[in-house]
């Protein structure tokens, strides 16, 4: 005697078209009210799971293909914890984010069950501590910085060409130096942000990732990147151009995985600015997961206009 299709029968097909709208609307909505006025430059690495490390899980398979973890510094596709929070409508701050991230996970595990593919078996670090039990503090500090801060600009860039990205100590180094840049020109800061919130390792590993793919989306190109080790050089370099007028712009941004809790809160004044920076640049070597230090625009030839500033960056607030 047949038996009549299962539930699981029509869910599989059904997740799978959602999927597939989630990721046509984040592309065509990712895009809307980014600035792509200048060319960026980067320097970070890091991994969640990175052998040096105690957090070092082993590959797990979904479906037909197989995921194995990690930071994901390169360009790209990026996976479904990312479409959903483009897909209503991005931004929204890091703790929408990760909202949007704790929802895409808890639909994706329904779907699995209800598909009777079940999970694969749970992910356990190599301190034994699993996915689900593990904790990290995902942080972003974001600055706006009148254009005259060209100083500033070429010690961010030096710090990218020059970095060991492909060490934690390398990296460690690298936050100090960029919140020591930051702070060595108060009389430049104009707008700010910081946002941190700790949660579990896997969505703390989505988060970030999210993050880095929406600083980058706003660069119209990267014209200088150090990532995990590799110093890239695009067609785009740093040139002696006119002087900066008035409501011209720099804005860095550091992306920050960490072991170490953190409390920092909403920044409305430059002493709030100047303790969460200080905070920042005080985490260790050994705490530190991974890191990412942007910056807009690369070019001493290139502006950011007030417009685009509050469009790109809707978080910064007036300091």
């Amino acid at each position: 005697m047949r038996q009549s299709p299962g539930p699981s029968h029509f869910l599989k097909p059904f997740s799978r078209l959602l999927l597939m709208v989630l990721l046509v609307g984040s592309l065509v909505l990712s895009h809307s009210g980014i600035a792509q006025a200048a060319s960026g430059g980067r320097a970070g690495g890091g991994s969640f799971r990175s052998p040096s490390r105690s957090f070092n899980a082993p590959s797990r398979s979904y479906g037909g293909g197989s995921y194995s973890g990690g930071y994901y510094g390169g360009g790209g596709g990026f996976g479904f914890p990312f479409i959903l929070p483009f897909f209503f409508g991005g931004g929204g701050g890091l703790f929408g984010l990760i909202f949007m991230i704790l929802i895409a996970g808890f639909l994706m595990r329904t779907f699995q069950r209800l598909g009777g593919g079940g999970e694969d078996g749970e992910i356990v670090y190599s301190n034994g501590a699993s996915a689900a039990s593990g904790t990290a503090t995902v942080t972003q500090v974001q600055v706006g910085l009148l254009a005259n801060a060209r100083d500033l600009q070429q010690d961010l860039e030096r710090l990218a060409r020059t970095a060991d990205t492909g060490s934690n100590a390398g990296l460690a180094q690298l936050l100090q130096e960029s919140t020591l840049a930051l702070l060595r020109n108060p009389q430049y800061w104009v707008y700010g942000n910081a946002e941190s919130q700790r949660i579990g390792m896997t969505a703390a590993e989505n988060a970030f990732n999210r993050l880095v793919m929406a600083e980058r989306s706003r660069f119209s190109g990267e014209g200088l990147s150090n990532v995990a080790g590799q110093v890239r050089q695009g067609a785009t370099a740093t040139a002696a151009g006119a002087l900066p007028v008035p409501g011209e712009y720099i804005v860095v941004t550091l992306i920050v995985g960490s072991l170490r809790p953190l409390q920092l809160g909403k920044v409305s004044s430059s002493a709030e600015l100047q303790q969460a920076l200080r905070q920042l640049g005080a985490i260790a070597a050994d705490d530190l997961l991974a890191l990412e230090v942007l910056w807009q625009p690369l070019r001493e030839d290139e502006v950011l206009t007030a417009e685009e500033l509050l469009t790109g960056y809707p978080d910064l607030k007036n300091l």
